[in-house]
Parts: C-alpha cells; structure tokens; sequence
C-alpha cells in the first residue's frame, strides 16, 4: 500500500511541476476555489514565468479534469450538487505544505513528454 502512495505522490509532483501554474493558484484553489475563466483570466496573476498559458477558458477546463483525475483537485459542491469551481484536495494540500516551491520549479523535456502521454491515455 505505502508503494501505491509513493507513486500517487511522486505523479502528483510531475504533473504539478509540468503545468503552468505557480503557487498562488493552489493556495487560491485552498482557499476560495477557482473556475476556469477565472484562471483563464487571470493569466498575470496564476502563470509561471516563461511558461506557455491557455488558449482559452475550455483548455484550462480540461487541465482542471485532469487534475481531478489524479487527485490534486476536486470540484466544489453546494445544495444543488457540483459546481464549476475547484478546491484543492488534501492530497495537493499535503503536498504544497511540504514543497510549496515545487509549482514554480520546472520540469525536464522527458518529464513533459511522460506526462502528456500519460495524461492522453488517462483521458480516453
């Protein structure tokens, strides 16, 4: 089992590091909860320096599912069910407190490369 959190973690930690958003939009994702066009927006505010941002609110949207999928976000709910807002989930917050530099640092090619290919099969 510890073996399993180990790659969860350590999948977390390369995804974080392969997307482009700094440190202030998971500790706003924690504390208030973000929709896409509101990231999409606030490109100045939520992007690593020198890192490539979104064509549009849709693409961030897309980014959002798969970090659901792997478990560092989740979506807000309220009396009427889910909404278009997402938190950040005690996974990603276990791992911001223990490495709050990690979403500014960036990662290598091959890295990227591990990534898109496993995201691209995790969304089929």
């Amino acid at each position: 089992m510890e073996l399993i959190n180990k790659r969860i973690i350590k999948r977390a930690n390369k995804a974080i590091r392969c997307l482009p958003f700094n440190y202030y939009f998971y500790k706003d994702a924690l504390e208030e909860g973000l929709t896409a066009e509101i990231v999409f927006i606030r490109k100045a505010q939520y992007q690593v320096k020198e890192s490539r941002w979104f064509k549009s609110s849709y693409s961030v949207e897309a980014t959002f599912r798969w970090l659901i999928t792997i478990g560092i976000l989740r979506r807000e709910v309220d009396g009427q069910g889910l909404t278009s807002r997402v938190r950040l989930t005690p996974l990603g917050r276990k791992i911001l407190e223990q490495t709050p530099e990690l979403p500014d640092q960036q990662a290598g090619l091959i890295e990227h490369i591990n990534i898109c290919l496993h995201r691209s099969w995790l969304l089929r």
